[in-house]
């Protein structure tokens, strides 16, 4: 029976006891500044007390609980495919950038600071920069060096554009459009290197885009909910909040892009051909 590393689940829930105690003190200390409504336009109000958007900063769970999912995971290198344990550390990666995520975004929801927001934007810019980073390192048959070179790339250019502060239709700031193309790129790529498996003169490992389609259905209703909630259907006061909502299935579309990446096998193809 395959034995099972504690290793990438440890890494996890170090980084979610350290991100998470970190957010604690720098709420009680005041470390990120005073509260300038960042993030005040997703509805819920503010609250009196530390956590001013309970609602928006607690549903960030969701995102701790994926990461640890993930780790969960990683530390089975059967449960991986063919693909991703020739990259042993990328998989615990992923699941600390996921972690991660939920402690960034309520550092925003939990104080309206501009620090918080920068938090939220750059724990964003992680995970579409993982994303689309590890798409093309396999599209360009390159390894972890690549990997390394884009993502740092893609972190720098989506700060870069976030700098721009003037307002973006439907996505208000300029670093969500670098999010979005991130998140397109890396789509288009999951695409193109399953039909070119498909292709291939022989056997080739291949991911159960299924999961993919999960992934990318998961955030597309948590867009559209995004949307709608900022305006319409919107309960100030309320704890069912949608863009609590966007949290929750953020997380659950962070876990099934990791579960396609981890479904990438050669053993898929027959199964997969047959439902084309």
């Amino acid at each position: 029976m395959p034995t099972r590393s504690l290793r990438p689940l440890a890494y996890a829930a170090v980084t979610a006891v350290v991100s998470t105690g970190l957010l604690v003190l720098a709420i009680g200390q005041g470390w990120l500044g005073p509260d300038v409504g960042r993030g005040a336009n997703f509805c819920e109000a503010a609250r009196d007390g530390w956590v001013k958007q309970p609602a928006n900063s607690f549903s960030n769970l969701g995102f701790v609980v994926a990461g640890l999912l993930v780790a969960w995971r990683a530390g089975r290198r059967d449960q991986l495919g063919e693909v991703l344990p020739l990259h042993p550390p990328l998989a615990t990666a992923y699941g600390c950038v996921v972690v991660f995520l939920g402690p960034a975004s309520a550092a925003m929801h939990a104080t309206q600071a501009k620090r918080g927001g920068d938090f939220d934007m750059l724990s964003m810019y992680l995970v579409a920069s993982f994303a689309a980073a590890y798409s093309l390192m396999r599209w360009v048959r390159q390894g972890r060096v690549l990997f390394t070179q884009l993502f740092l790339l893609f972190v720098a250019a989506c700060e870069l554009i976030g700098l721009y502060d003037g307002e973006v239709p439907v996505v208000d700031f300029a670093g969500n459009v670098a999010f979005a193309a991130l998140l397109l790129t890396a789509v288009v790529l999951e695409v193109r290197l399953w039909l070119r498996a498909g292709r291939a003169p022989a056997p080739v490992p291949r991911t159960d885009l299924r999961w993919g389609a999960a992934s990318l259905g998961a955030i597309l209703v948590a867009f559209a909910i995004w949307n709608v909630t900022k305006s319409l259907w919107c309960d100030p006061h309320s704890l069912l909040q949608g863009h609590a909502a966007w949290h929750l299935l953020d997380a659950a579309s962070a876990y099934f892009l990791f579960r396609l990446w981890a479904s990438e096998k050669t053993a898929d193809i027959s199964r997969l051909d047959s439902i084309r």
